[in-house]
């Protein structure tokens, strides 16, 4: 059984914007039972994985908190969410599953929301990936790999996970639902496909980005939607 706990990060020390805010508010709304937890330089030690701690250094807080998110569901279990994550209903029917997890566009594994028991043991291969890892290479760059790039590879090579918007359950009870489930926005187009089946709304207001980084994704985002929004399944 997954806990009642909400697992958010926030490093960089600035205040919450306003957005997130909001989003946490709509977590308050339609979970008033549930813990909150922030996870940030205080609550977390940095100097006890090389990648977080490097990647904490060079202020890519999106790559700490990749590794952070899977920390906090493997030791305390519960559900994480991004802070530009909505809420729109309970998630107590979810709390039987072992772990979850939904699909972006049917090609990955979402990372936005995700829940596990304590000590599960995807989760366990998750953070795994990490240990002895540097974020900063031998030729000095970055590894700016994504976390739903990782997720969706070592969920389909140890778990056969068929990329695909269905739903599929595999082993060690590992629920994977649909495109609307936790997603419901086309981060390519903008496009928001919100149903009944909708929990939440991951709106990647990419709120850790810098602006000229964001000013780069609008523009792509733009020109994908376009000349090529057809070659991005739902």
């Amino acid at each position: 059984m997954i806990p009642k706990k909400i697992h958010y990060c926030w490093f960089g020390g600035n205040e919450l914007d306003e957005k997130s805010k909001g989003y946490i508010q709509s977590w308050k709304q339609h979970l008033p039972e549930y813990e909150i937890i922030e996870w940030n330089e205080t609550s977390f030690d940095l100097s006890q994985n090389d990648f977080v701690r490097e990647a904490y250094e060079q202020k890519k807080y999106a790559f700490v908190s990749d590794y952070v998110r899977l920390y906090a569901l493997y030791h305390h279990g519960g559900i994480y969410m991004d802070t530009d994550v909505e809420v729109t209903k309970s998630f107590n029917d979810l709390l039987t599953n072992r772990a979850f997890t939904g699909v972006e566009r049917g090609d990955y594994c979402i990372t936005g929301t995700m829940g596990a028991e304590a000590y599960h043991p995807w989760i366990e291969k998750l953070l795994h990936y990490y240990n002895g890892r540097k974020f900063i290479l031998e030729n000095g760059e970055l590894d700016l790999t994504t976390n739903t790039v990782i997720i969706t590879k070592i969920t389909k090579e140890h778990y056969g996970w068929k990329e695909g918007n269905t739903y599929s359950e595999l082993a060690e009870g590992i629920a994977i639902y649909p495109f609307d489930y936790f997603c419901a926005k086309n981060g390519m187009t903008n496009e928001y496909h919100i149903t009944d089946n909708t929990y939440t709304v991951h709106h990647f207001n990419g709120s850790w980005a810098s602006k000229s980084n964001k000013l780069l994704k609008n523009y792509v985002r733009i020109i994908r939607r376009l000349f090529f929004s057809k070659k991005y399944k739902i």
